[in-house]
């Protein structure tokens, strides 16, 4: 039976770095949006699902951006499940990350194992890193918990050994999930039980896919003779399986480009995919009907997916692909789960032998046999129904601890979650001001120096900030909250009454930036970009919060009229710098970002450029920096200085998705190829 042990992993890694402290007003680019002449074609569900409930910003999940890429060793808490038959390592630290599946019969691992932790710009908030089998949770994407830390503990299992169960609160729908492994005795399959519970009086967009990265030297099936084909062009057609435009695409080095195939599983069919080598070894994943969806991502063959495939990993590493199983047809749906209702279901991953050479169907009739020999559909049904009582099953011995989110909603609204108990111990420092407006029907202003902190949008939290004392610390959380909740001329109108009592200046004023910008105002949010920057400069320059200098009075480092010397704040500085130096560091990169951008959108390189130089050398020197100096020269019709930042090298360690502004500014200062250490697009040119 199923035993739980601790185990450290060690592994090359880049930190995390500080979350952005800037409220993450609009969504990150999304690629992952279609275009509309698409949608007239599709399903009658299906386009219904495409467009429900998308996000309108990342609230209340913070950007996490601080990450670079110098790695080195860290050691991670890891779980071990393990019988006879299976070993599993799972990462709670990180999202509940199954990092790797190794068939002990065999001497054969399942998954693909990135041997470092290389964080990239994938999640819907930024950070996420390659490999294993991950649970993504709350809109289309990967989860906003992908390098955080959720919940676990040992449980009964249904045979009577252990299950591990992973349990967290995801803040984007407001949901409570849990995941529940255990591998039963003499199993050659890891069973995974899974459940998303809505406990609002209210129907919540639900969105699931397990994403499973396997070596790309594979062919992959799923018992399909269609699929949804969405690349980074933003078009989904409806193309035939497995050859397509010439090629079998089955094959994950068959295609040219990244690209999603979302597999037509007809209704009634078993739900199962399996990627195998050329000798007919593998992993495949089965479930109940439930998480009906299945996908094949694929890198591609081109520069860019090879490009990334490299950013993922270290040299020398095989590539990889993966494959996915989800709620819905493809990622691009919601679904809807009604007020007070759960959904749920069970997963299982093992080794399958089939050989997948031949034609489509005798090569699908082969594996499914063979997958119905080893774990028969009906067996998977019964372990479902099996499980379902074990899943309000309390946890026992505490393994890991996620976050306080939970805990301050259980308190808010008085839920009743069995065997995912959110306790009032794991309430901390964030959730502190929140508990207080719970408890005090008072915001607490933000201690002395601190920014704002994160805002809870959810109604019943707005609710209580429209009744509480209008105090600037209210008005900008209450502004955050109405933003999100799509009733942005109030929320400018509530920041615009914070700035007239507030010291610090700065947080409203880029809120309102913001605003200008959505509404093309262009100028105006330039302008004030300019001064909230000028405003936390002074903040950070004086350690005197009731200080507030006028904008330009004096230069990077310099005493100007009425202000402190900087030498006799200095001890102030130094003591803040002990506690809270990198968080500062933080704010004053991810707005001067942003205001250096605003500043060059209308032409006033020369405010840009004093923004840039009152950014810290350590900031200055980091890629994305550097590619706004880049940027900058450009602006200033520097472009030989601009390209040397190119010849000089640089990463952007945050560089998004799909994102191709590296290449756009490259073809701005030159009409020499990009090379290919920048080369990162993800379609063809001009699509």
């Amino acid at each position: 039976m199923t035993t739980i042990r601790r185990e450290v992993l060690t592994l090359p890694a880049a930190p995390l770095g500080p979350d952005n402290p800037l409220p993450p007003l609009r969504p990150l680019d999304e690629a992952h949006r279609i275009d509309e002449r698409d949608r007239a074609g599709l399903p009658r569900d299906m386009a219904r699902q495409v467009g429900h409930a998308p996000l309108r910003s990342l609230l209340p999940a913070p950007l996490r951006d601080g990450y670079g890429r110098a790695r080195e060793p860290r050691d991670f808490d890891a779980l071990v499940l393990e019988n006879d038959r299976l070993r599993a390592t799972v990462v709670p630290a990180l999202g509940g990350r199954v990092t790797s599946l190794f068939h002990k019969p065999a001497d054969r691992e399942l998954l693909y194992v990135n041997p470092v932790l290389q964080p990239a710009n994938f999640a819907l908030n930024g950070a996420w890193f390659s490999g294993g089998i991950e649970w993504n949770i709350g809109a289309t994407g990967h989860t906003t918990l992908s390098c955080s830390p959720v919940h676990a503990a040992s449980v009964p299992a249904p045979d009577g050994g252990r299950m591990l169960r992973l349990w967290e609160w995801e803040r984007l729908r407001d949901l409570p999930f849990q995941v529940d492994l255990w591998l039963p005795e003499g199993s050659d399959f890891l069973h995974v039980g899974v459940r998303v519970r809505n406990p609002h009086e209210r129907p919540v967009p639900t969105y699931w896919w397990s994403n499973i990265a396997v070596p790309e030297d594979r062919r992959v099936l799923a018992p399909a003779d269609e699929a949804w084909l969405f690349g980074y062009e933003r078009r989904l057609r409806r193309v035939p399986v497995p050859c397509h435009d010439g090629a079998d695409r089955t094959h994950p080095r068959n295609s040219t480009y990244p690209a999603d195939w979302f597999y037509e599983v007809p209704d009634g069919r078993r739900r199962w995919i399996a990627a195998l080598d050329e000798h007919g070894h593998g992993l495949a994943q089965t479930s109940t009907d439930v998480l009906r969806g299945r996908k094949l991502f694929v890198w591609g063959t081109g520069p860019g997916g090879r490009r990334w495939q490299e950013w993922l990993t270290e040299p020398g590493t095989g590539g990889y692909c993966e494959i996915q199983a989800g709620l819905a047809r493809t990622q691009l749906e919601h679904v809807k789960l009604e007020a007070e209702s759960e959904v749920s279901w069970l997963e299982a991953y093992g080794p399958l032998d089939a050989d997948p050479r031949g034609e489509w169907h005798t090569v699908l009739r082969r594996a499914e046999d063979r997958l119905e020999a080893v774990l028969p559909r009906s067996g998977v049904d019964a372990a479902y129904e099996a499980w379902r009582p074990y899943a309000d099953t309390e946890p026992g011995e505490r393994l890991a601890t996620g976050s306080g989110w939970g805990a301050l909603e259980v308190l808010r609204a008085g839920l009743q979650l069995p065997g995912t108990p959110f306790e009032e111990a794991t309430l901390g420092a964030e959730q502190r001001p929140w508990l207080h407006l719970l408890h005090a029907g008072a915001l607490p202003e933000p201690d002395h120096h601190a920014p704002p902190g994160g805002t809870l949008v959810a109604r019943p939290w707005r609710d209580m900030l429209e009744t509480t004392a209008a105090t600037p610390a209210a008005e900008y959380h209450l502004g955050v909250a109405q933003w999100h909740g799509g009733d942005r001329a109030q929320a400018v109108r509530s920041w615009e009454r914070g700035l007239k009592e507030a010291t610090a200046r700065w947080p409203l004023l880029r809120c309102l930036a913001v605003a200008d910008q959505e509404d093309g105002h262009h100028e105006r949010a330039a302008d004030r970009y300019a001064e909230a920057f000028d405003d936390l400069c002074a903040r950070v320059r004086d350690g005197a919060p009731a200080s507030r200098p006028e904008p330009d009075a004096a230069g990077p480092g310099e005493a100007g009229p009425g202000e402190a010397d900087p030498g006799a704040v200095g001890a102030v500085d130094t003591a803040r710098a002990a506690d809270g130096h990198a968080s500062w560091t933080a704010l004053t990169a991810a707005l001067g970002g942003e205001a250096i951008g605003a500043l060059l959108a209308v032409g006033r390189t020369a405010d840009a450029r004093s923004v840039w130089e009152r950014l810290e050398p350590a900031v200055r020197a980091r890629g994305r920096f550097r590619l706004t100096e880049a940027a900058l020269l450009a602006a200033e019709g520097r472009n030989a200085e601009a390209r040397a930042v190119f010849d000089e090298g640089f990463e952007v360690a945050d560089l998004r998705e799909g994102d191709e502004v590296v290449g756009r500014l490259w073809a701005r200062i030159t009409d020499e190829p990009l090379p290919a250490r920048h080369d990162f697009r993800m379609r063809p040119d001009g699509e």
